[in-house]
């Protein structure tokens, strides 16, 4: 028990003594921990890329979104690709089509890319794909009702288009899904209108 003791004891010492050497060596642990931090991260971007077949993108100078042959990249096998072409003077395209079309997904994938590319990564396109630089990009997709904020589907939209109205600098993209929904389908339309409209007039993309 005694040499039990005596071997905790040593051990602790030795601890704190290269503590103490590490204490004394801060900046360097910091630079060292940020290094290994960066290559950690581009290592990891690199996987996820080569992954999902990304590709480079070319930065567009003239502020199109023109994402060809674009895939979800949470999609597998035999997913569909999608062409989502804003090239100016164009600034806004309106999806239609029904139910389980894929309107959403094109949605979402219109959004993310853009968002991949401007981290870093590579992105499921097909070469000659191009996209911009945003300063902001603004969603509001899904039913975000609250029973406890006491927000229906329609006043949740209304709440969230005045938010990004609030905070858009531009360049932004916003999406919209299911525009004008939650409220009598002819009012819904016609507000549904006026606000793309209006995001449009501000230089959005939409």
């Amino acid at each position: 028990v005694a040499l039990e003791q005596q071997e905790a004891e040593e051990v602790h010492r030795i601890l704190v003594v290269l503590s103490d050497l590490f204490r004394g060596r801060g900046a360097e642990m910091q630079a060292t921990v940020d290094a290994a931090t960066e290559l950690d991260v581009l290592h990891a971007k690199a996987q996820y890329s080569m992954r999902i077949d990304g590709v480079q993108p070319k930065l567009a100078d003239d502020g199109r979104l023109e994402l060809r042959g674009a895939r979800h990249p949470l999609l597998t096998g035999k997913a569909v690709p999608v062409d989502v072409l804003l090239i100016p003077p164009v600034s806004v395209l309106v999806i239609t089509g029904p139910n389980t079309g894929g309107k959403t997904v094109a949605l979402k994938t219109a959004g993310l890319l853009p968002l991949m590319a401007q981290a870093g990564l590579l992105v499921p396109v097909a070469d000659g794909s191009q996209i911009p630089v945003f300063r902001c990009v603004f969603a509001d997709i899904g039913d975000d009702q609250s029973i406890a904020a006491n927000l229906s589907t329609f006043s949740s939209h209304i709440k969230n288009i005045v938010d990004m109205n609030d905070a858009l600098e531009l360049p932004a993209l916003v999406l919209l899904d299911e525009a004008g929904a939650g409220t009598d389908p002819l009012e819904g339309g016609a507000l549904a209108m006026a606000v793309i409209d209006h995001f449009r007039t501000r230089g959005a993309k939409v």
